[in-house]
């Protein structure tokens, strides 16, 4: 038995044991034969993706990414953090989003949004992935991004002041709710001390960020 990659199913998707002391190219090699060997159980799905065993820097995290993807022609819409904390902040933030929007009144857009995409939604929307810069977001109700927002997102597009945008991580080119709008540099100058998931609303003097989860 392969005990240097091992895979495992979770409720908010997979999980992926990498063994933390084999030299990263022995690795990539355990991890092509794993997938290959069981890649009919996975053609087509749409997961997320969490690394357990090894801190993996960006560029060796693309490569498994970019690895899996090829064998099992997986889709793998974001990448979960393990550290504890931030799973349970996850975790809060699915929970939260799947029982406020319902969904006869929302629509979830799974995959990261890249350079020059745009997305609308007559309703609220649920992003799982990121939101690329250059990538845009609109809809009349609320926007949830379960991931990263880079791009520009525009919520309460038909004029309602009381939505929101939320993110795992804020940091927009610009955002709008409503006929409000604010943009990047204002974000970097007021809130960039706010640590983890923010969520963004109108109050009285403009736009603000708050923490997600207290």
């Amino acid at each position: 038995m392969d005990s240097l990659v091992t895979i495992k199913s979770c409720k908010y998707g997979m999980e992926i044991y990498l063994d933390p002391e084999v030299p990263f190219d022995v690795l990539m090699e355990h991890i092509r034969n794993k997938f290959r060997s069981s890649a009919r159980f996975f053609q087509g799905a749409q997961v997320a993706v969490s690394f357990l065993g090894r801190r993996l820097n960006y560029t060796e995290e693309r490569a498994v990414l970019s690895l899996i993807s090829e064998i099992t022609n997986m889709d793998i819409v974001c990448v979960i953090d393990q550290d504890h904390e931030h799973e349970l902040t996850y975790r809060r933030i699915v929970e939260k989003t799947l029982s406020d929007i319902p969904v006869r009144d929302g629509q979830f857009y799974r995959g990261t949004l890249g350079k020059r995409q745009v997305i609308e939604s007559d309703t609220s929307i649920v992003i799982l992935g990121n939101v690329e810069p250059g990538a845009s977001v609109i809809a009349k109700g609320n926007i949830v991004v379960i991931g990263a927002l880079y791009g520009s997102a525009h919520a309460g597009a038909a004029g309602n002041m009381e939505a929101y945008i939320a993110a795992l991580s804020m940091q927009p080119r610009s955002l709008r709710i409503g006929d409000m709008e604010a943009k990047q540099k204002m974000f970097c100058q007021n809130y960039s001390e706010i640590p983890g998931p923010k969520i963004a609303a109108i109050d009285a003097a403009g736009i603000y960020l708050d923490p997600l989860v207290e």
